[in-house]
């Protein structure tokens, strides 16, 4: 890997994918020069081009996260910006925006910028930072989104702690519309989760813990799409986990809502029967789900329903979550294997074709939230990925970048790798 280099690219030969551009070349060649993709190099260029053989392989726009946790600043010791984005760069990731429940909370200028400096020297990929809804994303009283806007937020959201007074969050949102900013919502209704530690089913009940409803989802994404109609904001539903929940979606997309979705990787993979044996590194919020949650939100993925995948890294500690599992963090570290995952699930699975698998990852997000990434057309940022969708792999925790010890799917058999990642021309991750 040499991160400094920036001479002319010239990947040769590969499968080209780019959903932006309805692109499926099945060889083609794809190239950069001075951090931006062009149609051609000149001869000149082509004679001192670092030269890819793409043969076998994938070439696709860089892949664009939208709900991950970086953990600076503050919580150092799960993730910092240097692992974290060598993390995504090592998942194909070239643009992520980070939550802002950082210690102290992204709900001011000062943080912000504080965020952006420790970016500009140690991000190898593009951070995007969002802004809490509320102070403190306490729910109670409204953060200044105008000046966060000029710091460079891309997007406002409370994270998993959620507006839970819907005129609270009907004010946010007109606010948020004012300075042209999307409204990202988990939705949980916590008072019908308190003391929960897993979706609420038949696995709940065995193994003795407390669930967590579907309803606590549904009924928040509901009263979302209602208030998008009323204030005509933007919002995005960030990592659905009910069958229920893409449903309340259809309608709502049918009736031309400004309202988009976002599915994890994870849960498009497993479900709740992972948890049979008590392992606190699939405790997530949301919940893993039953099969047929699974197969609604892969079917709600297809159909344009859902827009994007997203990773929603929540790195902990080994120690975090080395615990009994009602005590244990919620949280996975998947940015390393979210494409992987997604892959196996829907690819291998027989359920979508790369192409769609791809347009989730890049297109899909970046249109939701309105960001120039995701595209391989002349004159973008030259950010792409080198993908091996034949290759069988089983991720291993000295392999992964992350300096979070919680990634579920470490010794699971995995289908489709990422070979190579570039940020703006220069190679961030690969041999």
């Amino acid at each position: 890997m040499n991160p400094a280099d920036n001479s002319p690219l010239w990947i040769r030969g590969a499968r080209v994918i780019d959903p932006s551009a309805k692109r499926d070349d099945a060889k083609g060649d794809v190239f950069a020069l001075d951090g931006k993709f062009v149609d051609q190099l000149s001869a000149a260029d082509q004679a001192k081009a670092r030269v890819i053989d793409g043969q076998g392989l994938v070439v696709a726009p860089g892949f664009v996260d939208l709900n991950c946790r970086l953990g600076e600043p503050g919580r150092t010791a799960r993730e910092s910006i240097r692992t974290g984005t060598r993390a995504a760069a090592a998942g194909g990731f070239t643009t992520v925006v980070t939550m802002p429940d950082s210690l102290p909370a992204a709900d001011n200028v000062g943080t912000i910028q504080l965020l952006r400096e420790i970016c500009s020297r140690d991000a190898v990929v593009r951070v995007l930072p969002t802004g809490t809804l509320t102070k403190g994303h306490e729910g109670k009283a409204l953060a200044p989104l105008g000046t966060m806007k000029k710091a460079g937020v891309v997007a406002v959201t409370d994270t998993t702690s959620g507006v839970q007074n819907n005129e609270i969050m009907r004010r946010a949102l007109e606010y948020a519309a004012m300075f042209d900013l999307v409204v990202l919502d988990h939705c949980q209704d916590s008072s019908m989760t308190e003391g929960g530690q897993m979706h609420e089913g038949s696995w709940s009940l065995r193994l003795g813990l407390r669930g967590l409803p579907r309803a606590a989802e549904e009924i928040v994404v509901s009263s979302d799409c209602l208030l998008a109609e009323l204030t005509k904001a933007r919002i995005h539903l960030q990592h659905l986990s009910s069958g229920g929940s893409a449903e309340i979606v259809r309608r709502a997309k049918a009736k031309r809502l400004a309202v988009t979705a976002e599915v994890s990787a994870l849960h498009l993979l497993l479900t709740d029967a992972a948890l049979a044996h008590y392992g606190t590194s699939l405790k997530t919020n949301p919940p893993l789900r039953e099969e047929a949650d699974r197969l609604a939100l892969i079917a709600a993925l297809v159909d344009g329903t859902i827009d994007a995948i997203c990773s929603d890294h929540s790195p902990c500690t080994a120690t975090e979550k080395d615990c009994e599992f009602d005590l244990a963090p919620f949280g996975a570290a998947t940015l390393e294997t979210a494409f992987a995952a997604a892959h196996t699930a829907l690819v291998a699975g027989g359920h979508a074709d790369l192409a769609l698998l791809i347009a989730r990852l890049t297109h899909g997000p970046a249109k939701a939230l309105g960001l120039e990434a995701g595209s391989l057309k002349a004159g973008a940022l030259a950010d792409l990925v080198i993908l091996d969708p034949k290759a069988a792999w089983t991720p291993a925790s000295a392999d992964l970048s992350s300096k979070s010890g919680n990634n579920p799917l470490i010794g699971r058999a995995l289908t489709g790798r990422v070979r190579a990642t570039f940020v703006g021309g220069r190679q961030v991750f690969g041999a």
